[in-house]
């Protein structure tokens, strides 16, 4: 697949301290690629580097299969867009603060006029046109300098953090708008975030970049379903991870002693060997009482008691011991529709092919 700008051997240094190492990255034509991390992990050292704002220490960029080098950055990063944090609107109307970029490019004023009310309709910002930007809130702020972004029509959109200062609600019903719309135009995207929910709603592909190295870019689901180390499994949201022997294995499925529960996983192993079983919050329901039914299963029936119940905003987070320290998580409802409570006897379930193995060494 065509790549809009690619990544070879960037390394950035501030003195003797590498604060991003990448030894090549490409973004492909029309993909959104997500790339988290926590703070200071150098997200947004990538982005002003892929965005020609930072030269790197080492390393080069190619924008289109060509290098881009000092004299040409400029002519380059005109077909680039970014959105920052603080949306950064001039003192002006949101209509003027759209048609911005147009008129850099000298556009027809008859041109911008439509350009701009289709990009604000889009945002759902179009009665607020011939508002001073400066009174919006947040949210429509945050629309409207998307809207200068997109109206310019980039080869590349760079976006970093655009929802952190967002409130909960503004933040979800404007990351599915931009979804549907970056959908629609297929416009090829780099965000860069350390809340993995926008990561995991808006990526086509993610990366994890910790400590200035990206640790794994692969398709979302893959991600997050599959991380390749223990680090990357914890920031993607794993919660539970145990050391488990191999007991027996037939084709894909494997069983594992797991705290001394025989465990099914839907995953090739030797007997005998040892893996890091990982498992997350949400692969896992919680039933009252003690296990019923037996025989052949797709499911593993675990039976547990809760230690501890945490709530943690719409749900609740349930750490149950059944052998081993298992995290489920659930809704408040269920915490009242299963009666659970500290010490409360419960049977934990969740399909052979949930968990996910890795190998140690």
């Amino acid at each position: 697949m065509r790549t809009v700008v690619e990544l070879e051997g960037i390394r950035v240094a501030h003195g003797e301290r590498t604060v991003l190492d990448v030894p090549v990255l490409g973004v492909r034509q029309g993909e959104l690629l997500a790339v988290m991390g926590p703070n200071g992990s150098g997200k947004s050292t990538l982005l002003r580097v892929i965005g020609l704002l930072q030269a790197p220490t080492a390393g080069a960029v190619r924008f289109r299969g060509a290098l881009v080098t000092a004299h040409d950055g400029l002519v380059v990063r005109r077909r680039m867009a970014s959105v920052f944090q603080d949306p950064l609107l001039a003192a002006a109307t949101v209509f003027d603060n759209v048609a911005l970029g147009l008129r850099f490019r000298r556009i027809d004023g008859r041109r911008i006029r439509a350009r701009v009310d289709v990009w604000l309709d889009r945002f759902s910002i179009a009665h607020l046109g011939l508002r001073q930007a400066r009174t919006l809130s947040g949210g429509e702020a945050q629309r409207a300098a998307l809207a200068r972004a997109l109206v310019v029509e980039p080869e590349l959109l760079l976006l970093d953090e655009p929802f952190s200062a967002l409130d909960q609600p503004t933040r979800e019903d404007l990351m599915n708008d931009l979804g549907r719309i970056l959908g629609e135009e297929r416009t090829t995207t780099v965000l860069v975030t350390h809340d993995r929910a926008e990561a995991m709603v808006l990526g086509d592909r993610v990366g994890v970049l910790m400590n200035g190295r990206l640790l794994q870019v692969d398709e979302a689901a893959q991600v997050f379903r599959g991380p390749i180390s223990e680090e990357v499994a914890r920031f993607v949201g794993v919660e539970t991870i145990l050391d488990c022997r191999v007991l027996e294995s037939a084709g894909d499925l494997s069983i594992l002693d797991a705290g001394g529960q025989r465990v099914q996983v839907a995953q090739p192993a030797d007997p005998g060997e040892w893996v890091r079983l990982c498992l997350r919050p949400e692969d896992v329901t919680l039933f009252p009482g003690a296990p019923k039914g037996a025989g052949a299963s797709p499911f593993n029936r675990l039976p547990a008691r809760v230690e501890r119940i945490v709530r943690a905003g719409a749900h609740v987070r349930v750490v149950v011991d059944c052998g081993f320290q298992l995290v489920a998580m659930v809704t408040h409802r269920e915490v009242e529709d299963l009666g659970l409570h500290e010490g409360a006897l419960v049977t934990a379930h969740f399909k052979a092919t949930a968990p996910h193995l890795l190998r140690h060494g």
